[in-house]
């Protein structure tokens, strides 16, 4: 009697580990996108803060000079060492600004693609390019 268990063997068969593989696949295929798609978007809220910086310096430097400036500096926004964007203001008269925020290549996941934000005079914050729809 106790030799029938005895040769039982365990473990488990070529089928079931086949299973088990295409479930974490299936698992890989639809998690991957959505972190890559999320880890983008945090990646975005630098440009987003720094341009609402850009934005309320600006107006502080228009109240005391009356006309806006395209110098990042003389406004006193330092851009950190390691910043994903590159940070500038294109358009500055006495009436409007825009400052544009472009990320740097290859884009913030790694596609040909980059992605641009922009801030004008009014505040409003839009997004020309987005590299997390691309």
């Amino acid at each position: 009697m106790f030799s029938k268990f005895h040769n039982r063997q365990k473990g488990f068969t070529l089928i079931e580990l086949m299973i088990v593989v295409v479930i974490i696949g299936i698992l890989a295929a639809l998690a991957i996108p959505r972190f890559m798609r999320a880890s983008t978007k945090s990646k975005q809220s630098e440009a987003k803060g720094i341009l609402k910086q850009i934005y309320t310096m600006e107006r502080t430097w228009r109240q005391d000079h009356d006309s806006y400036t395209a110098g990042l500096n003389s406004i006193g926004i330092e851009i950190p060492v390691s910043a994903r964007y590159v940070y500038s203001v294109t358009t500055a008269t006495a009436t409007n600004f825009t400052a544009v925020a472009i990320a740097a290549n290859p884009g913030l996941d790694d596609d040909a693609s980059a992605d641009e934000w922009r801030i004008d005079q009014t505040g409003a914050l839009w997004c020309q390019v987005d590299d997390v729809n691309l």
